[in-house]
């Protein structure tokens, strides 16, 4: 019972240590723009069956109803982001986008050709006149063509990015920004730099246009900060501490109690 006593504390430490570090991670990134916090969600690990419930031996030969079960301690199962929207900020740069809901995502064309996806719309318009991210990478499809000092640029709602020509006067489109949803974005893989890769958990992407059904809006001049609430995090972290402490303090015990039996023989 003792040794068990220990090695369950010690998987309640481990665990509580992979909590801290993801909370740690979480508020570095408070002010990360379109980061979504992670949630973890712990499952307790396999028991022993000491006695099975249903056999029979009561005291007046019926079955026992209730067995005996000594559990092993915690894991960490998982680690879920949470993908509700992030406080929106207004950049007044007239190419930085905010998506208007949950769950939709620009495309991203990485340097290595593969694609990818990202909450973070501070895009910027490069020295050949396309969309890019602050890394350089391009919006997937593309938008190219915005001329050098374009007069009154600006993001649609429906995601038309426009420019008004000086000779007519009129407005003309530059581009439409798709935008890209997913059965399970939980399932999406983070890969860093505010981009996510699509896995076969997520499902495929599927392609829409803003503000049609399934997908929200993109507000130019605004960009979505990060979901990450620091109190919420703090409380999260004082919460996990003491939870470590209460594992180290059953380990403790669990020695204590062994050096009283070590010393019976004395």
């Amino acid at each position: 019972m003792m040794i068990r006593s220990l090695w369950s504390g010690a998987t309640g430490m481990r665990a509580m240590q992979e909590n801290i570090d993801s909370i740690s991670h979480d508020l570095t990134n408070v002010n990360t723009n379109g980061y979504k916090r992670r949630h973890l969600n712990f499952q307790d690990l396999f028991y022993q069956s000491v006695r099975a419930a249903g056999l029979q031996g009561g005291e007046a030969g019926t079955n026992i109803p209730v067995g005996i079960q000594i559990g092993n301690g915690v894991r960490l199962a998982a680690t879920t982001p949470i993908f509700t929207q992030g406080n929106p900020y207004e950049s007044n740069v007239w190419s930085n986008m905010m998506i208007q809901d949950d769950t939709s995502f620009f495309s991203i064309t990485m340097a290595d050709g593969r694609t990818a996806y990202t909450r973070d719309g501070s895009f910027v318009v490069d020295d050949t006149g396309e969309l890019r991210t602050t890394e350089g990478l391009s919006l997937n499809p593309p938008i190219t063509g915005i001329p050098t000092g374009a007069q009154d640029p600006s993001v649609t709602l429906g995601g038309v990015v426009q420019y008004r020509d000086p000779a007519s006067g009129n407005m003309v489109d530059a581009g439409q920004v798709q935008l890209f949803s997913f059965i399970n974005p939980a399932g999406l893989q983070a890969y860093g730099n505010n981009l996510w890769l699509e896995t076969d958990s997520s499902g495929p992407a599927t392609q829409g246009l803003p503000s049609t059904d399934g997908y929200g809006s993109v507000l130019g001049g605004w960009v979505e900060g990060s979901n990450v609430d620091a109190v919420t995090e703090m409380v999260n972290m004082i919460s996990a501490q003491r939870s470590y402490e209460f594992n180290s303090r059953s380990i403790q015990t669990s020695d204590s109690m062994l050096q009283t039996v070590s010393s019976l023989k004395q």
